[in-house]
C-alpha cells in the first residue's frame, strides 16, 4: 500500500508542480477552423446518453438537458437496463420529438452505447451526459461556447479547473491526477480532469476517430487521438455533485487501470487519411450527415 501511496502523491506534485509542456506531434494540418461559418446558432448541440439501469435519476436529467436552449436532440442509449429504465425512456419520444431511444439487447457498456449514439447524431455539435445527476446540464452553454465561436474544436468541462481536487473519493481523485500525468507525457497536453464526462466536439471530428471503445475506455481513446491529431483540448469550469456506489456509482479502481493501458496503447496511433480528407467547412456548418443504417447490435 506504502508504495502506491508514494506512487500516486508523485503523480500529484508532478501535475501540480510540472511548468513544461511536450510539442505537440503534428499529424498534417487537422481540421482547421473555417470562422466565416461561425458562430453556430442556436440550438447546435447533440446529447449522447448512454444509460444503464438509472430508473431513479434518467427522468429528471432528460428534464435538465432538454431545457438547455442549445440541444438540438438527444439520443438516449439504453444500454439493456434491467429495472425500470427502460419504460420510463420509451414515453419520452412522445413527449419531445428531440429525443431519439435506441436500446442495446444486452448491456454492452458505456463506450459501445455512445458510439451508437454517435452514429445517429445529426447536429454538427456533440457533448456526452451521464444520465445521473453529478453533471449539470446549466453547464452546456459555457462548455459549447469556445466551440461555437471557433476557439477550439475540442472542450472538456473540467471538475477541477478553479477548484482543489477535494471532490469525490480519495482513491478516484489519485486516479484522475496519475491520468493527467500520462496524458501530459505521452501526448503532451496539460489537462486538469481527464476522467471528465462532459466531452464535447464537432461531431464529424468525433466520427473521424474511428472509436473502438466499449466500456470506460472512451475517456482515454478519445483524449489519445485528440492528442495524436495535434489538436489542443480547451478546458472551462464546471459544477460535480458526485454521488458513491450506493447511489448507484458505476466505475470501479479497475477502470482506472484500464484507462492507462488504453492511454498507451493509442500513443502511435495515426488516422491521417481521415482527417487529411475531412472537409473542414462540413465539420463547422454540419453539413456532414450520419449513416443512419448504423445498427445498435453492431459495434
Amino acid at each position: 500500500m506504502l508504495p502506491t501511496i508514494l506512487c500516486v502523491d508523485l503523480a500529484l506534485a508532478i501535475e501540480r508542480d510540472m511548468n513544461w509542456r511536450l510539442p505537440p506531434i503534428e499529424i498534417g494540418d487537422a481540421l482547421p477552423l473555417q470562422t466565416s461559418s461561425l458562430p453556430f446558432p442556436m440550438p447546435c448541440l447533440g446529447v449522447v446518453m448512454p444509460v444503464f439501469n438509472e430508473a431513479a435519476t434518467v427522468e429528471e436529467i432528460l428534464k435538465r438537458v432538454l431545457a438547455q436552449p442549445c440541444v438540438q436532440e438527444v439520443v438516449a442509449v439504453d444500454d439493456g437496463s434491467t429495472d425500470e429504465t427502460a419504460a420510463i425512456l420509451r414515453e419520452w419520444p412522445g413527449k419531445d420529438p428531440r429525443v431519439q431511444l435506441v436500446s442495446h439487447s444486452v448491456n454492452r457498456g458505456k463506450g459501445a452505447a455512445i458510439r451508437t449514439g454517435l452514429a445517429l447524431v445529426s447536429a454538427p455539435l456533440l457533448i456526452i451526459q451521464d444520465a445521473d445527476w453529478e453533471y449539470d446540464p446549466q453547464d452546456y452553454g459555457r462548455i459549447i461556447k469556445p466551440l461555437r465561436n471557433g476557439e477550439s474544436l475540442v472542450v472538456y468541462g473540467s471538475r477541477y479547473l478553479e477548484m482543489p481536487m477535494h471532490r469525490g473519493s480519495r482513491v478516484f481523485r489519485w486516479g484522475v491526477a496519475v491520468l493527467n500525468v500520462m496524458v501530459r507525457m505521452l501526448y503532451g497536453v496539460r489537462l486538469t480532469d481527464e476522467a471528465t464526462c462532459y466531452k464535447a466536439a464537432f461531431t464529424r471530428l468525433l466520427r473521424s476517430m474511428d472509436l473502438k471503445c466499449e466500456r470506460f475506455e472512451f475517456c482515454p481513446e478519445l483524449t489519445a487521438k485528440v492528442g495524436r491529431l495535434g489538436l489542443s483540448i480547451r478546458e472551462v469550469p464546471i459544477s460535480y455533485h458526485p454521488r458513491g456506489k450506493a447511489e448507484g456509482k458505476k466505475i470501479r479502481w479497475v477502470d482506472g487501470l484500464s484507462a492507462m493501458r488504453t492511454l498507451w496503447k493509442w500513443r502511435h496511433w495515426s488516422n491521417l487519411e481521415q482527417a487529411d480528407s475531412t472537409d473542414s467547412t462540413a465539420v463547422l456548418d454540419g453539413s456532414a450527415r450520419p449513416n443512419r443504417s448504423v445498427s445498435a447490435g453492431m459495434p
